[in-house]
């Protein structure tokens, strides 16, 4: 039997590892790459869930300008404001409702961790599920408006202005409802705030402003669908002031700005935690 001395034995170490013989890490993913894949995957997840809510969505809005029609008169300022409020409620239905009990139940479930271990840019996470929901909109929203302009006997000449209206009033409500349901602690309190929203939505949007008292119309300059509800009114005139449509989709545009910047805060806010 043989012995083998501790003298004789030789301890060999791995080389140290400097940086130059690291490998590169794999590059973070750009903005516009993750927020094509982010989209798609919630497009694909929610396609089939979310479209039997679309159709109550857009059959509860054809049924309020049915129960409005028999207290609005066709073609006036008021049948505008009815058909205009009742096509961008579907849009508020789906992106501000649907959205808000999406990222309550994500954040209550834990599924936020998986999002932020991907190497995606947060705003690309909100965007992508933002505009998945907010596309569901587009055949209700056009389907609603459609039904409305033959009730009420307005004209389907400029019915393209919805190609702005809906990503636009879709991007505000979006933004709103991702940053009720990231902020809300629990997820029962993100569906009550979604709901709060669209009910809004419905009480300030659907009815005619000049009917409402006046606090109530200070209230209705702070909900972020009454500008897409007033673009869209103020095309059913002979004669559009396009300078004012203009400058309701700017506002509009710059409310979705800023909901979906504080609903990025709000994801980045809830994924470290």
């Amino acid at each position: 039997m043989s012995v083998v001395s501790a003298d004789a034995v030789r301890v060999v170490e791995p080389p140290a590892v400097t940086a130059a013989d690291e490998g590169p890490l794999a590059p973070r993913a750009g903005f516009l790459p993750s927020l094509a894949a982010v989209y798609r995957a919630q497009l694909s997840r929610a396609r089939v869930a979310r479209i039997p809510l679309l159709f109550v969505a857009t059959f509860q809005s054809i049924g309020i300008m049915i129960l409005m029609r028999g207290v609005v008169d066709r073609g006036g300022s008021e049948a505008r404001a009815v058909v205009a409020g009742s096509a961008v409620l579907v849009v508020a239905f789906v992106a501000l409702n649907l959205l808000a009990q999406y990222f309550g139940q994500l954040r209550a479930a834990g599924g936020l961790d998986h999002y932020a271990t991907l190497p995606v840019p947060p705003a690309s996470v909100v965007l992508g599920a933002a505009g998945a929901y907010a596309s569901f909109t587009v055949p209700g929203t056009v389907v609603t408006a459609v039904v409305g302009c033959l009730m009420f006997d307005l004209p389907l000449t400029h019915l393209w202005v919805l190609a702005a209206v809906i990503p636009l009033a879709g991007a505000a409500l979006a933004g709103l409802g991702a940053a009720l349901g990231l902020l809300a602690p629990r997820p029962e309190l993100a569906t009550l705030l979604g709901q709060l929203g669209m009910s809004a939505a419905l009480l300030l949007g659907v009815l005619p402003a000049d009917r409402m008292p006046e606090v109530v119309q200070y209230a209705r300059d702070l909900l972020p669908s009454t500008y897409g509800v007033e673009a869209f009114a103020r095309t059913f005139g002979d004669r559009p002031d396009w300078a004012v449509v203009l400058l309701d989709l700017g506002v509009c545009a710059a409310v979705g700005v800023a909901s979906l910047a504080v609903a990025t805060w709000a994801y980045r806010r809830a994924a470290v935690r």
